[in-house]
């Protein structure tokens, strides 16, 4: 165990032996630590995740420097088929341990297979819109979407509960079962499951006291399933029930009568009738001819009007699809995470999917994983996109383009908030532009977050001269 403060090994002393830190509780912590892992270990090597991620979270809030914790809780996250939060947790495990690290193993992995990573970004993306149907009451194009998710990405743990749930709402029970005991292969310690697991079995085999029967119409809707204990009774949807019991004598009797009454009373009049009504038929057919005319060109002008009406719909729903920014965010996102495991080096890639992802914009839409992995690549090639912004910067504001200047220079600081220079140089863009206050406002920034530089005295004359202008 190494001492927090100094650096030198540890004895069984509580005290370090180089610096004299007292390190009986932080060795208690550490240790603690490490009991979190092994338990997450052992309940992940069981199938237990959601037990296994807990565990891990725990020993990593406790240490964040307990690489193997970080790496089996990224491991267990890709087992569920959550991407985003795994690549997370490897991002900030190389970013603490550079050499020697599995991360690197793992992420290399997934730069060899990119059409996986292609099939799990699609399956995240394809995951919000059964979200976003489900939210808007569309409930049966949610299912084909959630099984459309699956048939590619089978262990996505999410997309087989919400299923379930989905099967649960509509009473489609033994196909929730179903479902669900899938998702319990793939995590078998998640109390979402469990949850849901149990409401579909009570619905299937329901307590013979109560006297309860549990209806399952199929998907087909020609039969209807009754369940009562164990015994399993199907019945077509359009069967009749006999009322009761004739004898087959009464039966036998009827149907003379009936005969009888029908050659004698019932049949001549029937002829006449049916004469009477072929007649009538006749003599209406065309009328009817004429009158389907008419309506066949209704109906054409009807079908017409509900054509332009899908149209419209469908330019509606694609609107809707390009506005959904949280999506676009995710994608930009992943795209440069992407670009910084193949290419770490290709600072302006980077830089443009890292521009088109707005925190501000998205607010409280952004998932705490989401915020998190943005705030690691920001800390891993921050300071680069940073001085990649103000060499760009400078160069516009050396050829009097202060506009640009003013753009490239923002970037810079807003990648990278310790470059003193590219704030000093905003200012003077804002100056040479006659924008006064945020001139000023960005020399003011200069002299409160570097004193006593020369780039702070410089401000501080800037500040005179436009009082002066002012005056």
């Amino acid at each position: 165990m190494i001492c927090y403060r100094c650096g030198s090994t540890l004895t069984e002393s509580e005290f370090c032996p180089e610096c004299g830190e007292n390190v009986a509780l932080y060795k208690k912590v550490i240790s603690l630590s490490n009991v979190y892992y092994n338990d997450g270990l052992q309940k992940a090597t069981v199938r237990n995740l959601s037990g296994a991620i807990n565990s891990l979270q725990h020993s990593i809030k406790l240490n964040k420097n307990n690489i193997e914790a970080r790496n089996l809780l990224g491991l267990v996250y890709y087992e569920i088929g959550e991407v985003v939060p795994a690549l997370c947790e490897w991002v900030i495990s190389k970013n603490l341990q550079t050499t020697d690290n599995s991360a690197d193993d793992y992420m290399e992995e997934l730069r060899n297979n990119p059409t996986h990573l292609d099939v799990v970004n699609q399956s995240v993306r394809k995951y919000n819109v059964a979200l976003r149907y489900c939210e808007e009451g569309s409930l049966d194009l949610a299912v084909i979407q959630l099984k459309k998710i699956l048939q590619s990405n089978p262990n996505f743990l999410a997309a087989h509960q919400l299923l379930g749930l989905l099967y649960l709402n509509n009473g489609s029970y033994s196909k929730a079962k179903k479902e669900l005991t899938r998702a319990l292969r793939i995590d078998n310690g998640s109390t979402k499951t469990r949850f849901y697991l149990q409401e579909a079995e009570k619905m299937l085999s329901p307590d013979d006291d109560d006297d309860k029967t549990v209806k399952e119409r199929t998907e087909a809707g020609d039969v209807i399933e009754y369940r009562s204990g164990n015994d399993t009774i199907i019945q077509p949807v359009h069967s009749m029930q006999p009322k009761g019991t004739v004898s087959l004598i009464s039966v036998l009797i009827g149907l003379a009568l009936g005969l009888l009454a029908g050659v004698f009373l019932i049949l001549p009049a029937k002829i006449q009738e049916i004469n009477d009504e072929a007649s009538a038929r006749i003599a209406a057919i065309s009328e009817e001819g004429d009158l389907k005319s008419s309506q066949l060109q209704e109906n054409q002008g009807t079908v017409d009007d509900l054509n332009k009406q899908i149209e419209d719909l469908q330019a509606t729903i694609d609107s809707y699809s390009e506005k959904d920014v949280t999506v676009e965010a995710m994608n930009e996102l992943m795209a440069a995470v992407d670009i910084y495991v193949k290419t770490p080096n290709d600072i302006k890639s980077i830089a443009e999917h890292m521009d088109l992802v707005d925190m501000d914009k998205l607010g409280s839409t952004a998932s705490e994983d989401f915020k998190t992995l943005y705030a690691s690549m920001i800390e891993l090639v921050g300071p680069s996109l940073g001085d990649y912004y103000y060499k760009l910067g400078y160069k516009a504001y050396t050829s009097q383009e202060y506009d640009t200047a003013i753009e490239c220079l923002s970037k810079s600081f807003g990648y990278d908030n310790t470059n003193e220079p590219a704030l000093y140089f905003l200012g003077n863009a804002y100056y040479e532009n006659g924008d006064y206050d945020k001139a000023k406002k960005a020399y003011n920034d200069v002299k409160s977050l570097f004193p006593d530089t020369k780039y702070a005295s410089n401000a501080e004359t800037k500040i005179a001269e436009i009082n002066n202008l002012d005056e």
